[in-house]
């Protein structure tokens, strides 16, 4: 027998021009759970299609259980015991949860649906995974991690010995991925081979034993987690030291831009007050759910406060929507930037030059021929890699995404930058790229305002600290005294004082 539950040597895929994987190789032991890591680009998509028999390879060879296999499509593969959930689930939305499951696979007596079996052994595999929805839930009801749970229902379903979870804690709460943690643990003792693709860190250290690398379509190495340390691996991943992952620059803080006084929403948040200044990044922090975007929300008119002001270089402003607070100087850049951020479908010129179409509407080919000029030039500014500015925002990765998002700001007359969670589900790479811009934006004397939950962001890049937690501010630090400890005592025993007396 064969140590590993499933060994590829060799493969390379080539698609038309290019080399989608060059020579790799990838083993996994039974009841493993294997990070597989590397940036955006690096092949891991492409390789995870090789596996579930979506693309065949050009060269190499696959073995399940020490025998050699070769799979002609996705239903060989299900039927060998191999099953993927992806980052974005492929579900049914208007079907039930039930439905979505045995999707492909049905439970057929004589020529018949088996519904109310089908809904009994969904029913058997959610409350296995300890799910709080039944069978018979319509699928769009759910939130995402509700629906990942009825993924892996799915490929539990089909009595997959190996499953493949594709960045399934990008789009999760922290409260969310622990529960991800918890079923995935669950299936581990149970038997069940794991491959996890992740962008963060944290998910490795908690889940995985072994951690494989890809680069630019290539095998870098396999390595113990507990044996490799974060600056072997970020080098590993990105073919450099990155010994300025974040490259903060010393910039000379300038007058007060922004200044929010006493605001408050019922239910969300309650007297915050903070300032920001030219040329500063001051960082918005706290646990999830501690109201930090629903406050940032309110100053730039998506929602409307109960009470509190808002000040613009001194001066008193009333904004009532984003397109008002875009036009005095202050803009959001969303957390969703595929929902909220992007129009997906649009070329990334039009996307940047969105909210100064206005200038353009004007018929005429000088106007469309200076659109174009302006975008090109602020897609470079912010060093997008794309083919051209009429290629789809769709078509990017998530760090580019993010440039495409940061050079629409940059598209108009802007005083105050506030990013919501800027660096979430991008690589490590592509997150040095964007703490770049952040610093090139503040020595350019913008006044930045950095949402995040991942604290070496925070300590990394800002200036100064506000913390918040259950929809108050618990407490302010700068960037000298401020530790992880003190931003999670803050955060938590401080905060929930603080939730106490606000109520």
């Amino acid at each position: 027998m064969s140590d590993y539950i499933l060994e590829l040597k060799g493969i390379t895929k080539i698609f038309p021009g290019v080399k989608a994987l060059n020579n790799v190789q990838f083993q996994l032991k039974p009841g493993e759970v294997h990070a597989l890591m590397g940036e955006n680009g690096a092949g891991k998509s492409t390789f995870i299609k090789v596996i579930t028999g979506v693309h065949k390879a050009e060269e190499g060879e696959m073995f399940l259980e020490g025998k050699k296999v070769d799979f002609k499509g996705p239903r060989d593969a299900q039927a060998a015991g191999i099953a993927a959930v992806y980052q974005h689930p492929t579900s049914y939305p208007h079907l039930t949860v039930a439905e979505n499951i045995f999707m492909g696979h049905e439970i057929v007596k004589r020529g018949m649906l088996q519904w109310k079996t089908m809904n009994e052994e969904a029913n058997k595999l959610l409350q296995q995974l300890n799910a709080d929805f039944d069978s018979t839930a319509e699928m769009g009801t759910l939130s995402v991690a509700q629906q990942q749970m009825v993924e892996i229902a799915k490929a539990l379903s089909t009595n997959a010995k190996i499953i493949i979870l594709d960045e399934p804690t990008a789009a999760l709460t922290k409260r969310e991925s622990e529960e991800l943690y918890r079923i995935v643990d669950k299936l581990k003792e149970e038997g069940v081979s794991i491959i996890f693709i992740s962008h963060r860190f944290e998910d490795m250290y908690r889940l995985a034993s072994r951690v494989t690398v890809f680069r630019d379509s290539q095998y870098i190495g396999t390595y113990d987690v507990n044996g490799i340390t974060n600056a072997d691996l970020i080098k590993a991943m990105v073919g450099r030291e990155i010994t300025e992952l974040f490259p903060k620059p010393e910039v000379k803080i300038g007058k007060e831009m922004l200044r929010v006084e006493n605001f408050s929403r019922t239910g969300y948040f309650r007297n915050v007050s903070f300032e920001v200044h030219a040329g500063e990044i001051v960082g918005l922090t706290g646990l999830v759910g501690a109201g930090r975007t629903e406050v940032v929300e309110a100053v730039c008119g998506i929602t409307k406060p109960d009470s509190g002001k808002v000040y613009l270089e001194g001066q008193e402003i009333h904004i009532h929507t984003p397109s008002e607070a875009m036009d005095k100087g202050i803009i959001l850049l969303p957390e969703d930037r595929q929902k909220e951020g992007l129009i997906m479908s649009w070329g990334l010129g039009r996307n940047v030059t969105l909210p100064t179409i206005s200038k353009y509407a004007k018929s005429g080919f000088d106007n469309e021929k200076k659109e174009r000029e302006l975008s090109k030039e602020l897609l470079e500014e912010v060093d997008t890699k794309a083919v051209d500015i009429f290629q789809p925002a769709s078509s990017l990765s998530g760090g580019n995404q993010q440039k495409v998002v940061v050079a629409k700001a940059l598209s108009q007359e802007m005083k105050v930058v506030i990013m919501d969670e800027p660096t979430k589900g991008v690589d490590v790479g592509a997150k040095a790229e964007i703490y770049a811009i952040m610093g090139d934006l503040a020595q350019k004397g913008y006044a930045i305002i950095l949402i995040s939950s991942e604290m070496p962001e925070i300590l990394g890049m800002a200036d100064r600290i506000i913390v918040m937690c259950n929809g108050r501010k618990t407490g302010e630090l700068s960037r000298e005294e401020a530790t992880q400890e003190g931003i999670l005592e803050l955060a938590m025993e401080k905060g929930k004082n603080a939730g106490k007396e606000a109520r």
